[in-house]
């Protein structure tokens, strides 16, 4: 299976507003492994950039002249995305700047069902959140200090392994190929194969103010509560 893990920076927040894609960056996946193949393009907007845009990405109207229109890039980005599914966090900001960029070359949308969005993963997996790059990073590990802009190609990579650990993680994948090995005869589906424990644990991922919340949860259920044997 073949993805995409696709961000976007723009001049602002809708493109009803004429506001245009300045940078795209993809990181392509197959079976959830990057494949180590990337697209990365800037693009001129041809207008001015907005001060609360540039203060998110740092790309400046000057720096961006310097590159290719929408336009002269279209057919090599399609290309690049072919029918892979794009999985982009927050998906329908993205989707709506890349389609509204697509029907000025008189190019068809892409797909909304193409499109997989991982804050939706999210907010399901983690309903009281917080649910940006940033808070993902923090509660899955993942390395994310050079981050001090908004950059379309690192926090396409970002994405990628935050997007691996909303589906399960590296050990869900190796426990799914582990399975596929072990057929049973007369044509049954594969048994999973049971995961085996890690050696070193990994060190918790609540912040201090979710674990106080948890607390302060557990504290009002009252001394019968099952929650009270669990405490420390």
């Amino acid at each position: 299976m073949r993805e995409i893990v696709l961000d976007t920076e723009t001049t602002g927040l809708s493109p009803k507003d004429g506001h245009r894609i300045v940078e795209i960056g993809g990181v392509e996946l197959f079976n959830h492994i990057p494949t180590g193949k990337t697209y990365h393009q800037y693009i001129n907007p041809e207008r001015d950039m907005p001060p609360e845009a540039f203060n998110v990405h740092g790309l400046s109207e000057e720096f961006l002249r310097k590159h290719p229109v929408f336009a002269k890039i279209a057919e090599e980005f399609i290309e690049f995305v072919g029918d892979g599914i794009l999985v982009i966090h927050n998906a329908k900001f993205d989707m709506s700047f890349i389609n509204a960029e697509l029907s000025y070359v008189k190019h068809p949308p892409i797909p909304e069902e193409q499109a997989l969005d991982t804050l939706e993963i999210a907010r399901k997996k983690h309903p009281m959140g917080p649910n940006s790059l940033d808070a993902l990073c923090r509660r899955y590990g993942v390395d994310n200090s050079g981050r001090t802009k908004h950059g379309a190609l690192l926090d396409s990579e970002l994405l990628a392994d935050v997007y691996i650990e909303l589906i399960g993680g590296r050990q869900h994948d190796l426990a799914i190929e582990q399975g596929a090995s072990t057929t049973m005869s007369g044509g049954q589906r594969p048994v999973a194969t049971r995961r085996q424990p890690r050696p070193v644990p990994l060190p918790s991922r609540l912040s201090e103010e979710e674990q106080k919340a948890h607390e302060m949860f557990v504290s009002g259920l009252g001394d019968n509560a099952l929650w009270q044997r669990y405490r420390d």
